[in-house]
């Protein structure tokens, strides 16, 4: 999978819902057969205008964007995304436990993506800014104003780690992308390894990301950055696997994964959901719809998972599901 980042293409190419495959497959169901025995509701209408990462087909070959635009508040009562509205990407929250519309977070022009913290009081993400990805920090729930965490590089997928101490990132550089970290008390910059989508793991000195191999495909690793172990914890080598999160329980992996469709004279490439346990075991596939499942992330209590798709929509458009987690 080629993990560059399209910066100039991004903000037009992530507003786009429909693929040009749309004409090929079906989006118009909510589920398939097997599916069968997973729930799912949709979260957001057409007017929430919910950003579709983009996603690359040729031939039997698929990329996509794999950062994070999809992120639970720290309570499990509200949900944030990106939406492109009047030709900008910004930060919409949405509250899971009534109907109504979404309230605008952050005033910017161009959201690559975003987390909020462990604590619930800030949100972090990265902005497009000319030739340059920059990291800011906000609050969550008051104003605009935002501190500037990086400047002068290619800065995406920010999280904190569960202490608050350090804000883990990736940057992309001429030789590649690798994980840094922006140390929030003494404004220090660290650099770890290769790799990005970067997930910390709670109680370690370490982070789940993801890497590209030899033979072009992506795969999740474990880094322990203390110890100096690097473990690879799920690859395959007829698939990509990124944007790795922990299940709130520390036992689970979830992930976008790629799978291919047959149909009538034609191979679809898809991005699908998966789970394996956090040694690698258990691997099995969530969904398997003809849309492309992306950005999934845990509710609170690990029970349901949310993530961006183009199910249940007749042109293609995109929305937030809900889905149980039956494991």
């Amino acid at each position: 999978m080629n993990i560059r980042i399209y910066i100039i293409s991004f903000i037009i190419m992530l507003c786009m819902s429909f693929s040009l495959f749309a004409q090929q497959v079906d989006y118009s169901v909510v589920s398939v057969q097997e599916e069968s025995g997973t729930e799912f509701t949709k979260i957001t209408t057409v007017g929430d205008y919910v950003c579709m990462p983009l996603v690359n087909r040729s031939g039997s070959s698929l990329n996509w964007i794999s950062n994070r635009i999809l992120d639970i508040s720290h309570e499990g009562t509200q949900i944030a995304y990106l939406s492109c509205r009047n030709n900008t990407v910004n930060i919409f929250i949405k509250d899971l436990n009534r109907q109504g519309g979404s309230v605008q977070r952050t005033n910017r022009t161009a959201i690559w993506d975003f987390s909020y913290s462990p604590d619930g009081k800030y949100i972090c993400f990265s902005e497009q800014r000319g030739n340059e990805n920059q990291i800011f920090q906000t609050s969550s729930d008051n104003g605009y104003v935002c501190r500037q965490m990086t400047s002068g590089n290619q800065d995406f997928s920010p999280i904190y780690s569960s202490d608050m101490k350090l804000l883990l990132f990736a940057r992309q550089e001429r030789m590649g992308v690798s994980i840094w970290s922006y140390n929030v008390g003494n404004n220090f910059l660290s650099s770890y390894s290769s790799g990005m989508n970067p997930c910390p793991v709670p109680g370690e000195h370490a982070f789940l990301c993801v890497r590209t191999n030899a033979s072009g495909k992506s795969e999740i690793w474990k880094i322990d950055y203390e110890k100096g172990i690097e473990t690879c914890i799920m690859a395959d080598p007829n698939k990509n696997f990124t944007s790795p999160v922990l299940s709130p329980d520390g036992r689970w992996i979830l992930f976008v994964g790629e799978s291919l469709l047959h149909g009538n004279g034609f191979v679809y490439p898809n991005t699908d959901l998966f789970v394996c346990r956090t040694d690698g075991t258990g691997f099995a596939q969530l969904t398997y719809h003809a849309a492309d499942d992306l950005s999934p992330v845990w509710s609170k209590d690990g029970r349901f998972i949310y993530f961006i798709s183009q199910r249940g929509s007749i042109d293609g458009t995109a929305n937030i599901w809900k889905m149980n987690f039956n494991y």
